[in-house]
């Protein structure tokens, strides 16, 4: 099958969309390991486990989940080892999954699906029960982290799974509550190069709700250990203190932690109340571009929040590119929506769509770009209002003083107008060994001309141009960057991707291109259906 590169588009109303439901339906695990056939071939230097996480299973007894982010997580291993690929996925076994797997109902919500009171109590114990403080799901679906060495599976709740990445089984839940005082944490931190790990969660008080920045480190001190030491070191207050903004990232560089305070609000009320209501959570959040979107800038080392007040026009981020320093400034990379209702979009019955329906779906969804935010660090009451503040001769993006102090910050786009074509970018990813924190070039993402990637694309943020990988009816997961031994280019690696079809004739398989020039050296086919996910991680042996 022929795979086509550098392909444009017509950019506007996509028509004719063709259905991916099977892409979005539950499978079976295959706990046994599955050998792949192999076309062309695997660098013999490229050995370990491609570990990817994602939903799996969206129904129990007649209960069936409601939103993508609900289903039950599927943990996925490709090992790769001299050139030989095999293949094994297991359902995570959380709390979660075995409490509705014995009852054979939904008993635990999710993000967007309210668990119904045991039907089996009489009218007024199901009537009392709303009343109960609902179970906090450990369905850790998101994302592989890692923390002091070892490898966790986690999501945006307290809760994250401990896992051991050769069996693919859990061998501990861990609470983020009993360590420090959060209310849960993102499935995305960030690392130090000594293994250092900093993340964000929230807290909810008396006094409102404040953004976290927690720091774990590097190494356990006694055996058994998990995340103890863990420590907040930073906590800033909400703009609105029963409305605090969602938020699925932040950025990073070497010495600062940047974090998106975005119109894309929870409404603490709504929330704690949903179960009364009958909702599910995701009804408590809700886009407010009424609302500007602000950066808060926090010196990781001292914990110090900077003075500076950084806006820009409404927009939503879910993933962060990049951010270093350079010249006085935190530049900062996003991936960004100027429309922030996609999580209202996500719905498995729209998801399932075919036809006219399928296509209305696609196109209400607000396409992702790749945007630079350029943030001067040191601004005094001398400095000119009305003018540029931003020393950087190789960006336009701007950050301007206004009359009350505030830094109002103008991006860059950092593609070039073929994106479009390639319905926006998202999943991205960077050489994050050699490059995170610092000024780089290259980053990868998935092109979304559907409601999941559709393609593969290499963003040159320098020179902005694309370099493109599609294949006609295949969508590829986030593209995992693994460098090459020996080398120290910026893009001397490989690109490993899952790419799977709802085709039932045609099978899903690991692709792995050369990441200078995005041709694929190989693929390796597994007869197996795999669901579309969502991140993951490249484990050397």
């Amino acid at each position: 099958m022929e795979s086509t590169h550098q392909k444009k588009a017509t950019f506007g109303k996509r028509e004719r969309l063709p259905c991916i439901a099977p892409l979005l339906t539950t499978v079976e695990e295959t706990p046994q390991m599955v050998s792949a056939r192999v076309r062309g071939h695997f660098p013999k230097w490229l050995s370990g486990y491609l570990l990817r996480i994602g939903p799996g299973k969206f129904e129990f007894g007649k209960d069936k989940y409601n939103h993508w982010f609900d289903g039950m997580a599927l943990l996925h291993q490709f090992r790769i080892e001299k050139g030989t690929v095999t293949y094994r996925s297991k359902f995570l076994q959380s709390d979660t999954y075995k409490a509705n797997s014995v009852h054979d109902r939904i008993v635990i919500s999710e993000f967007g699906t309210l668990a119904l009171p045991d039907p089996c109590k009489n009218v007024f114990e199901r009537f009392m029960s709303k009343f109960e403080l609902p179970a906090i799901t450990d369905n850790t679906n998101v994302n592989y982290v890692r923390y002091k060495g070892d490898y966790y599976v986690s999501t945006e709740t307290n809760f994250m799974n401990k896992v051991d990445i050769k069996t693919l089984e859990k061998t501990e839940k861990v609470d983020w509550s009993k360590f420090i005082a959060v209310n849960g944490a993102t499935a995305h931190p960030h690392y130090d190069p000594d293994g250092t790990a900093y993340n964000m969660g929230n807290s909810y008080g008396l006094h409102g709700s404040c953004y976290n920045i927690i720091r774990v480190p590097p190494e356990n001190v006694d055996l058994g250990e998990t995340i103890h030491g863990a420590q907040v070191i930073c906590s800033i207050a909400s703009a609105e203190r029963m409305k605090p903004s969602y938020y699925h990232s932040f950025g990073m560089t070497r010495n600062y932690i940047i974090f998106i305070e975005q119109p894309l609000k929870m409404n603490l009320w709504k929330i704690v109340t949903s179960r009364i209501r009958g909702k599910a959570f995701s009804s408590g959040i809700s886009w407010e571009p009424q609302y500007n979107t602000r950066f808060h800038v926090v010196d990781k080392h001292t914990g110090q929040l900077l003075p500076g007040m950084y806006y820009s026009k409404p927009f939503v981020t879910f993933h962060q590119i990049n951010a270093f320093e350079d010249q006085g400034c935190v530049v900062i990379d996003l991936c960004c929506q100027d429309d922030g209702r996609s999580l209202e979009v996500y719905q498995l019955q729209n998801l399932r769509k075919a036809g006219e329906g399928l296509d209305q779906v696609y196109n209400s969804v607000g396409r992702s770009f790749p945007r630079r935010f350029v943030l001067p660090l040191h601004v005094s009451l001398n400095d000119p209002e009305g003018e540029n503040l931003s020393p950087l001769s190789y960006s336009s993006a701007s950050a301007v003083k206004q009359a009350d102090g505030k830094i109002w910050c103008s991006y860059e786009n950092l593609h070039p107008e073929d994106l479009e074509e390639e319905g926006g970018v998202e999943f991205p990813q960077i050489n994050y060994g050699q490059f995170s924190g610092k000024k780089y070039r290259f980053f990868y993402g998935c092109g979304f001309r559907h409601l999941v990637g559709d393609s593969l694309i290499k963003v040159d943020v320098v020179n902005k141009t694309l370099t493109i990988w599609r294949e006609d009816g295949f969508y590829p997961s986030e593209p995992v960057f693994v460098p090459a031994p020996g080398t120290s280019e910026e893009d001397g690696g490989v690109i490993l991707s899952a790419v799977i079809t709802p085709d039932q004739n045609e099978n899903n398989f690991l692709l792995v291109l050369d990441a200078k020039n995005f041709e694929e050296l190989g693929r390796a086919e597994v007869p197996v259906q795999m669901p579309y996910g969502f991140h993951g991680t490249f484990v050397t042996i």
